[in-house]
């Protein structure tokens, strides 16, 4: 079989999602629409997504994974407990999986409080999202082909996914792909966000595009560790150079024949992993 036509494992790991959150943003339409369109040229996917609080359970029927909940993501030697609830988008054959913790998520904000101001704990959230996702796929036993992270909240998953998780079997035959967006926060993530992304494991040479916290450095972190990268909107001119300047595979991401484009770009590279 032409390996254009060969049935894929695509992962989609985004930070924001329709319907699920209200607002219009990039991210959160194309993290809708593109998995939709890859399921329907007959590939498998995966999605999962932070459960923000102001996404309403019960109108959007979610529901908890039993089999799937119960880890627990250890941060600064605190344990955070890990639940899993799944819901169906309606009027597709699309399941997402939403990632939940109490002290994380249960508030009806997204990234800013009711003043506006950013969320003191925004680092661990993003840390605690991007590991509690690899452990999640690891507890399902499913072996993805492609992992396509999008969003700054998931720029960390490259960096594990080549450090902490480099020896998992279930990530072992995986091509990570980052996403990257505008700016979307003018803040920091704190002094200690890098000794906590560590997860007392990571060095810091491997954290250091992290280093000013900033969303730039966190789209510098994910377009330092990932295989390859997609460009979408507005990025700012230190992250555009950087991309500029890296021999690896960069889509640019257009509406036009999207499904095709993104596909091709998926058999690309696990062509080359091949090779």
């Amino acid at each position: 079989m032409d390996n254009t036509q060969e049935r894929k494992k695509i992962l989609f790991i985004s930070s924001e999602m329709r319907p699920f959150l209200d607002g219009d943003t990039p991210l959160a339409e194309i993290a809708r629409y593109l998995p939709q369109k890859i399921q329907e040229k007959d590939n498998e996917v995966r999605i999962l997504v932070p459960r923000f609080g102001v996404i309403n359970e019960r109108r959007n029927r979610l529901h908890e994974v039993v089999r799937l909940s119960g880890m627990n993501i250890t941060i600064d030697d605190n344990d955070n407990p890990l639940t899993i609830k799944v819901a169906s988008i309606p009027n597709t054959k699309m399941q997402v999986y939403f990632l939940d913790n109490e002290d994380f998520f249960h508030r009806k904000f997204v990234y800013n409080d009711e003043n506006e101001d950013f969320f003191a704990d925004n680092d661990e959230r993003t840390i605690f999202f991007c590991k509690g996702a690899l452990e999640t796929v690891k507890k399902l036993g499913w072996y993805p082909d492609i992992i396509h992270c999008q969003g700054w909240m998931t720029s960390l998953i490259p960096l594990y996914l080549k450090t902490l998780y480099k020896d998992e079997p279930v990530f072992s035959n995986a091509k990570v792909i980052y996403s990257v967006y505008e700016n979307d926060f003018n803040e920091d993530l704190g002094a200690d966000f890098m000794r906590k992304a560590s997860l007392n494991y990571i060095e810091d040479e491997e954290l250091q595009p992290f280093s000013k916290a900033d969303c730039t450095s966190m789209h510098m972190g994910g377009v330092t560790h990932a295989d390859a990268i997609v460009k979408c909107n507005d990025i700012s001119d230190e992250v555009n150079q950087k991309i500029d300047s890296t021999s690896k595979p960069v889509l640019n991401h257009t509406e036009d024949k999207i499904a095709d484009n993104y596909l091709n770009f998926y058999n690309s590279l696990l062509a080359d992993k091949a090779e």
